[in-house]
């Protein structure tokens, strides 16, 4: 796509902002390398993948990237024959094979969400899964990138030789120099290495009768480092040990090598599957801090519907951020925006730009659900000031080159962005020139945002079909922006209403006021008439919101009212049934205990009788 509308619309900063949030350097760096394409058949794959990776990210169980080394060179030398790895070669080819071999575990976890790693399971595929070749890595090299001594059993009876052939060796220098006289010792002297050789400091003046071989001498010249003649002999053992060690040391990194030049091609493939898994990994962990809906991708001749839309840069700023909703249709192919500076018209033009673009690269966008994007053949900038000293060109006249290209490469499939239309020349001329460029576009069915601020141009949509006028609100009470977009009405100016802020002398504003064009203060007063019954009917709706709301609030605490009532009115009938029961159980007790104590009366007919009315 254009680089140079990429860079205007500021994509590799955001590509960059989506890499901070990968697990590895790779993975950050595949995110930033992703480019905008129009092939439907490559985008449609991607939020699907983008999506399970979020659900698999967001899950009980969680997942993140494993480890991933920089392996690609080292991959590529198993191409030639004969050449071998290096320790540290090994080292990341173990982290490669195990990190492969986990991912791939996670991937078919069955505790996992199935659709998620259902979508994923073709990446899990290309992952290497090698136990046997990663456990004979870690049994021979070290996490330091040295040979284990267990790699081989000459290896370990080499090195063992080797240390104690050291050791004796000190042992002998240090009774060497034990035997030194007092002049010809080094303060703090001490057995050291010098080109591989073990040697002693001593004084100059005591070479000659030390005798021996010196391999080195102190920056002073005074003290010198002798290997004494009684120790050439063992210090020759010595490298003999250390040329077999790095002899087999080599065959077994030769050894290492050949067993995994059979699976180059296996790897290469794990590595590229690790860092994509990272790179959709970084874009999920961005959709979910973003908040970013999933998007429909459409055609460029179905327009495109951004619900809730925010300009990812400054959403990252964590700063407030107003949402703005736009809406093409099929039949409209031009917006032109309108408004006041500061309005925020240049943000809008760069965050519409970027959200397509970061959509067709396969990035998550910071938009609400049910927002359709279109998918363009090219993408087209003329934003800001593009001023060149280099090329001797005016900011005008590299609008106009900038102009010039959209119009010679542009297509029905293209988005055109055009910033400040008609601006840096005579306000007549630009207005003229604005027009013939955006009916130019319209014809071809480009479809083409540019913002302005130049009256005449506010009437292109009156007369060209399928061009809809667009401004940026603005407070005329706070003279501030409010950076609400509303489709079908244009902006006004308030140049005068600044300058009568800022307290500029009532005759120069009443002339400046007669000078302004009839037809333009008309279209300026009802534009604000407009705006201020705009204004009330919003303010109409948020009181009718208002009350709805109270309403819906208080059917609320009645409904939750009544529901204590029968609650309360439930409760005391279980009360009473209970008090009831137990009362009738009592009684039944209290017969019961009579007629027994009238079976065992001693016949007195009185007292029967007695008991019997009592019960």
């Amino acid at each position: 796509m254009n680089a140079h509308a990429l860079s205007v619309i500021e994509f590799p900063g955001a590509l960059a902002l989506v890499a901070e949030r990968a697990a590895t350097p790779l993975g950050a760096a595949r995110v930033r390398a992703l480019e905008p394409v129009s092939d439907r058949a490559v985008l449609d794959g991607e939020p699907g993948r983008v999506s399970a990776m979020r659900a698999l990210v967001s899950g009980e169980s969680g997942w993140t990237p494993e480890p991933i080394p920089d392996l690609e060179s080292a991959l590529d030398r198993l191409r030639i024959d004969g050449a071998s790895w290096s320790g540290a070669d090994f080292v990341r080819g173990g982290v490669l094979l195990r990190s492969a071999r986990l991912t791939r575990e996670a991937l078919r976890d069955g505790r996992r969400p199935a659709v998620a790693t259902a979508v994923l399971a073709p990446i899990a595929q290309r992952l290497l899964s090698a136990p046997a070749e990663e456990k004979r890595i870690d049994r021979a090299i070290d996490e330091d990138g040295s040979v284990k001594d267990d790699a081989s059993p000459v290896l370990r009876r080499v090195r063992r030789e080797l240390r104690g052939a050291e050791g004796e060796l000190v042992k002998l220098l240090e009774r060497f120099m034990a035997k030194l006289a007092a002049h010809q010792q080094v303060p703090d002297m001490s057995v050291t290495v010098r080109n591989g050789r073990y040697v002693i400091p001593v004084r100059r003046e005591a070479r000659a009768s030390i005798g021996g071989i010196v391999h080195d001498t102190s920056a002073s010249g005074a003290t010198l480092f002798v290997e004494p003649p009684a120790a050439v002999e063992a210090g020759n053992r010595i490298r003999e040990l250390e040329s077999e060690e790095l002899r087999e040391t080599d065959r077994i990194l030769r050894e290492l090598t050949e067993l995994l030049r059979p699976l180059r091609e296996p790897m290469a493939e794990a590595l590229d599957a690790l860092i994509q898994l990272d790179a959709l990994f970084a874009r999920a962990r961005y959709a979910i801090e973003f908040s970013c809906a999933p998007v429909e991708l459409c055609a460029s001749s179905e327009g495109f519907a951004v619900r809730d839309g925010r300009h990812p840069l400054l959403l990252a700023q964590h700063g407030a951020v107003v949402p703005f909703d736009l809406a093409m249709l099929p039949g409209e192919r031009t917006l032109l925006v309108s408004g006041p500076n500061t309005g925020g018209k240049t943000v809008l033009l760069k965050a519409l730009g970027l959200l397509s673009a970061l959509s067709q690269a396969g990035v998550p966008v910071p938009v609400g659900p049910e927002s359709r994007i279109a998918v363009y053949d090219d993408i087209f900038a003329d934003v800001g000031d593009e001023q060149s000293i280099q090329a001797s060109l005016s900011t005008f006249s590299a609008h106009l080159r900038n102009l010039a290209e959209i119009l010679q490469r542009a297509t029905s499939l293209s988005l055109v962005l055009v910033d400040e239309l008609g601006s840096g020349t005579d306000p007549l001329e630009g207005a003229a020139l604005g027009a013939a460029i955006l009916e130019e576009l319209t014809r071809r069915r480009t479809l083409t945002v540019a913002t302005t601020h130049l009256g005449a141009l506010k009437e292109l949509a009156t007369e060209v079909s399928g061009v809809v006028n667009a401004s940026l609100q603005f407070d005329a009470v706070a003279l501030a922006p409010t950076y609400r977009l509303v489709k079908g009405v244009p902006g006004r100016s308030y140049g005068l209403s600044i300058a009568r802020r800022l307290h500029l002398p009532d005759d120069v504003l009443a002339r400046a006021e007669a000078r302004v064009p009839r037809a333009e203060r008309d279209v300026n007063a009802l534009l604000g008439e407009l705006e201020t019954r705009e204004a009330a009917l919003a303010e109409r709706e948020r009181a009718a919101e208002e009350l709805a709301d109270d309403a819906r609030a208080h059917a609320h605490r009645i409904a939750a009212r009544e529901g204590r009532v029968r609650d309360r009115e439930r409760e005391l009938d279980r009360a009473s049934r209970s008090d009831a029961r137990r009362h009738l159980l009592d009684a039944r007790a209290e017969i019961e205990r009579t007629i027994a104590e009238l079976r065992s009366a001693s016949g007195d007919a009185q007292a029967v009788g007695d008991a019997a009315r009592a019960a």
